[in-house]
């Protein structure tokens, strides 16, 4: 299974990936080993690790760094996860990986503008591409949930070190869904876990992403479906 979710912040990502993680790992019995599935969720500022984290001084640092610096770190980010190594995974799964680049980076990170150098939103275009020629069974879904709903789950628990602010939700959420519409990826579907729980929304992914799985899927996950 090769999943990309996208999405603004707070809108479940995180959690729906430990999810699907776990399905995987009881359908199958793998201890889910790095050469079985790839997990990576560390593409937004300050670009931790949710498995592995970043020491609160060296997230400083990332985040202290001039915007031509941002720019070619999180470059390095996005192919690094191109290599052969990572795209042959049985299983691999990405959060928001260069579309969180295209819709932030020009609002908060200083870089990636339309028009101007390193433009994300074209670059974005060009990665679409890539996906589709090494990946092409990859599955984009995007995460979306009420503005009311991202504002409220912010002031409930806010991420470290989140660049997010309940003036931009709108435009946040308005400039994901223009990724996911121009995106060139053939295989996607969106959850809204606005009035969701967290295991209804792992349902209704697995519901959803049954018709865009290939044969090795459907046979390594055919007792959930049964």
């Amino acid at each position: 299974m090769r999943v990309m979710l996208m999405g603004c912040e707070y809108t479940g990502k995180t959690t729906l990936a430990r999810d699907i993680a776990q399905v995987i790992t009881e359908q199958t019995g793998d201890p889910l080993p790095m050469h079985q599935f790839g997990w990576h969720d560390h593409f937004v500022l300050p670009f931790s690790s949710s498995s592995i984290g970043e020491a609160d001084e060296d997230a400083e640092q990332i985040l202290a760094m001039k915007p031509s610096l941002l720019e070619k770190f999180s470059r390095y980010l996005t192919y690094y996860h191109f290599q052969h190594v990572i795209s042959t995974d049985n299983h691999h799964l990405l959060t928001n990986w260069y579309y969180g680049d295209a819709v932030y980076a020009p609002i908060y990170y200083g870089y990636g503008a339309p028009g101007g150098y390193a433009d994300r939103l074209a670059m974005a275009r060009v990665l679409d591409a890539e996906v589709m020629r090494v990946m092409p069974d990859m599955v984009l879904v995007q995460m979306t949930a009420g503005a009311d709903t991202i504002r409220r789950r912010m002031s409930e628990g806010r991420h470290a070190h989140c660049f997010l602010k309940e003036d931009d939700v709108d435009l946040v959420r308005g400039r994901f869904d223009e990724e996911y519409q121009s995106s060139l990826i053939r295989r996607k579907f969106t959850l809204d876990t606005s009035d969701h729980t967290a295991e209804e929304t792992l349902s209704a992914f697995m519901q959803q992403i049954k018709s865009h799985l290939n044969t090795r899927d459907l046979l390594a996950l055919q007792r959930y479906y049964e």
